[in-house]
């Protein structure tokens, strides 16, 4: 048995950093966060947690609608990655760990890992689901629905929010949506 991994903990004095760090992006009430989906907060969120990813050798991928998938390599190419991660966006009067846990507590295994040179098989990718609360753009669990199927791409594009904005519109002002295919990405695990 590899003893490498016999005493492995992360490092929770750099992940607490990190929500705190995070936390300071759209401010709410009463300590907590108003990170919307799709709204300059959360563009801004999406690139602290870039900025962090390509920090320790990542690759980004991001699909066309604006899932985050921060990519570190396995051993072996021929296998699918596991998943990890949660969301970045918050309710109106969120809490600071509701989903950005999820993420950063992914980063933050990537971090150990890499800090203790530990290989995985599988490549590891630790994602941001765009739109999970589904308080700006009804329903919830958008982008991961869309990602598996349930809802096509065109349908969640044309949700729009009590402004008349919609989905698609505010992914191309923000710059956060890409080329990828939705649900291309096969996983071993989640």
């Amino acid at each position: 048995m590899d003893q490498r991994g016999k005493n492995f903990r992360i490092n929770g004095d750099r992940l607490w950093d990190a929500l705190m760090e995070m936390a300071k992006i759209g401010p709410g009430v009463a300590g907590g966060n108003n990170r919307q989906t799709l709204t300059d907060e959360d563009a801004e969120g999406r690139h602290l947690y870039q900025s962090w990813c390509e920090a320790e050798g990542l690759t980004m991928g991001l699909d066309k609608m604006g899932n985050m998938f921060a990519r570190r390599e396995g051993t072996d190419a021929s296998l699918p990655p596991v998943m990890v991660g949660s969301h970045l966006d918050t309710q109106p009067t969120g809490g600071k760990y509701d989903g950005v846990l999820g993420v950063l507590a992914g980063l933050e295994i990537i971090r150990t890992l890499n800090e203790t040179g530990i290989k995985t098989r599988h490549p590891i990718e630790v994602v941001n689901w765009t739109n999970e609360e589904g308080t700006r753009f009804s329903p919830p669990m958008m982008a991961s629905g869309v990602f598996a199927g349930v809802h096509t791409l065109d349908w969640a594009y044309n949700r729009s929010d009590a402004a008349g904005k919609t989905v698609g519109g505010e992914l191309e002002r923000i710059g956060w949506i890409g080329d990828e295919e939705v649900g291309a990405r096969k996983m071993a695990a989640f």
